[in-house]
């Protein structure tokens, strides 16, 4: 049986059978991606595409947003004008008013003279309108002092108008920062202990934290180049905790200057003071939950208990007027 196979075989039945293997194999390499499927490997390269689509999207937001802020900004002509005719940078306060709007995240000359310029404008225009609405529109049955009075009111309101919009943009500014910061503290102490320097690890956070707070990335570059340019570093930290004016941050300013004077390893601190920032967010949480039941206690007087009282007595009122 053996001879038999062998006298059999020539070069015909050989190429015959390769050429079925080379066949068979060919058809089983195209197939098996689809028979055997590989889940996990699409699952991350699905990831990884989601992840530079949100990086993306990401970072035309921020480029967005930062092309609002600008450092450098030429007022216009007729603000700067008034300003300078007026000496409005005198009298309505200079050093205070700066302060206010760098933690504002506006920079520059140009928000500086418009602020001034609506802190002159807005009591006029109040004043004016008011003078109207109630002088002209209105027929409001009132003695003429009450309506000056009410008018200048309405002036003094409009003073105030362009702080009141400021502290609003303020904390606004800080709420975004106080959220992001313990998240932006922990990546700094990744950054440093694999061996960066505190410019580096800035640097470095200052890019992956812009997709949390914008306004932090900013304040973080700021800092980044203050650090390179400055004579003295330890003026960099102290102009970042005055521009964001938070005590959490301001901690974190102090204990890296210390760093700095003292030699004090950086690891440490910023895992302690990563620690302290996330038990101030909660500790935060918590009270803004243990403050919501005394300010639900009015609506739901107000708006529960009286439909509560018709759902529950206007049946039985309903039956005593049909027996009446």
């Amino acid at each position: 049986m053996l001879n038999f196979l062998i006298d059999s075989i020539n070069t015909q039945t050989l190429t015959m059978v390769f050429a079925a293997i080379a066949a068979a194999a060919t058809v089983l390499t195209l197939a098996m991606p689809l028979v055997f499927s590989d889940p996990l490997g699409k699952r991350m390269k699905a990831v990884a595409v989601e992840r530079e689509k949100i990086r993306a999207r990401e970072r035309e937001r921020m480029a967005q947003e930062r092309q609002r802020v600008s450092l450098r900004q030429s007022p216009k002509q007729y603000i700067q004008a008034v300003v300078d005719r007026f000496n409005l940078s005198k009298w309505v306060g200079q050093e205070e008013a700066r302060l206010k709007l760098v933690q504002a995240g506006y920079r520059g000359q140009a928000p500086y003279v418009t602020y001034l310029f609506f802190r002159m404008v807005t009591p006029v225009a109040a004043l004016l309108f008011a003078a109207f609405y109630l002088f002209v529109v209105v027929k409001f049955d009132q003695p003429t002092t009450i309506k000056i009075g009410i008018c200048i009111g309405a002036a003094y309101l409009g003073m105030h108008l362009p702080l009141m919009i400021l502290k609003s943009q303020i904390q606004k500014r800080q709420t975004s920062i106080k959220r992001a910061f313990p998240d932006t503290l922990d990546l700094l102490l990744i950054c440093v202990e694999s061996g960066m320097s505190i410019e580096a690890a800035l640097k470095k956070v200052s890019e992956e934290v812009g997709t949390q707070s914008v306004a932090l990335a900013e304040e973080l570059t700021l800092t980044n180049a203050e650090l390179s340019y400055l004579p003295d570093r330890r003026q960099a930290y102290e102009n970042l905790a005055k521009r964001t004016d938070l005590d959490g941050v301001k901690s974190v300013c102090m204990a890296l200057q210390q760093a700095e004077r003292y030699g004090t390893p950086l690891a440490q601190m910023l895992r302690v003071m990563a620690q302290e920032n996330r038990d101030m967010r909660m500790a935060e949480a918590e009270k803004k939950a243990a403050g919501l039941p005394p300010k639900l206690t009015v609506p739901m007087i107000l708006f529960f208990l009286p439909v509560l009282f018709i759902v529950i007595l206007g049946p039985a009122a309903i039956k005593m007027m049909a027996v009446q």
